[in-house]
């Protein structure tokens, strides 16, 4: 551990963390229920908790827990124990272009989020902006999950597990904005309610063999999947591709109309077991900088 924690009337002040910025992080699209305020911290819920974050200095301060849930949930959650800048350079060895993109997303690290969410949040993604995204999911905790607690005047409610949307009717699910997407929430609740797939034990599968069974679920498609995998399952192989970062790699590497396999191949061969981090740090560069549109 290469910070020093102290706890404060339910804040947890860390000094020491590099590499972690809250933007970089927070809206780099890898998460949806965390919100800037007006003081530039993010509010969010994960884990069942609500938690406030700001960074001033080299402080970061973590409002609303106490130390042994900061060691306990958020030292994993936000992935603080790894070496980011070992990562960098691995990931940015005799590269011009992802060394300007990690230095555009220096801050990013991957969320260790839970699968069930995220699969959820993934498959209510497809096809949609990201403010699009957050209202329905937001939409659909504040109508079937549980209320945690009320933050600066606001209500938070828990993400909807399982056995609170097991049963659910498409037409009830689409009243929390998702569109076509409903029925696909209703599918996939069905199948884990049935054990069709054990969403939890997945990451104990190699990534390909894990892959394979995200796409059973109703509404996961290749690009989904290796969100699932980068986002909930530590698969750091995973490399998510759709048409915008098809084209961001056309437009760095690869010539016009290559295929997603090429690009998939591309991105195995060159990144390896990096390639999840590679492709954050191109997605969020490329965005910032509207590269690929």
């Amino acid at each position: 551990m290469r910070y020093t924690i102290k706890e404060q009337h339910r804040k947890v002040i860390v000094e020491g963390i590099i590499d972690f910025e809250l933007s970089d992080t927070f809206e780099c699209g890898q998460c949806f229920r965390w919100n800037r305020e007006e003081d530039d911290s993010f509010t969010g819920v994960a884990k069942g908790k609500l938690i406030n974050i700001q960074k001033k200095g080299k402080q970061i301060i973590f409002d609303n827990t106490t130390k042994e849930e900061f060691l306990n949930t958020w030292i994993d959650y936000f992935d603080l124990d790894r070496d980011y800048g070992r990562i960098k350079k691995n990931v940015a060895q005799n590269d011009a272009i992802m060394e300007k993109a990690i230095l555009h997303g220096r801050g990013i690290r991957i969320l260790n989020q839970d699968e069930w969410e995220i699969l959820i949040s993934f498959i209510i993604s497809s096809n949609r902006a990201i403010k699009l995204i957050k209202k329905s999911i937001e939409a659909l905790c504040s109508r079937y999950g549980k209320f945690i607690g009320t933050y600066n005047g606001k209500k938070y409610y828990d993400f909807p597990n399982p056995e609170e949307l097991v049963g659910k009717s498409i037409e009830e699910i689409k009243a929390s904005h998702t569109g076509y997407r409903a029925k696909y929430i209703v599918d996939t609740t069905k199948m884990i309610m049935e054990k069709q797939i054990e969403i939890y034990d997945l990451k104990n599968l190699s990534t390909t063999d894990a892959r394979k069974e995200l796409l059973r679920f109703s509404g996961v498609g290749p690009k989904v999947a290796d969100c699932i995998l980068l986002f909930s399952m530590n698969k750091y192989d995973a490399f998510p591709i759709d048409v915008w970062v098809k084209r961001v790699m056309e437009y760095f590497y690869l010539p016009d109309a290559a295929t997603l396999k090429q690009v998939q191949v591309f991105a195995k061969k060159k990144f390896g077991d990096y390639a999840g981090f590679a492709q954050q740090y191109l997605f969020y560069y490329a965005r910032e900088l509207g590269i690929g549109k």
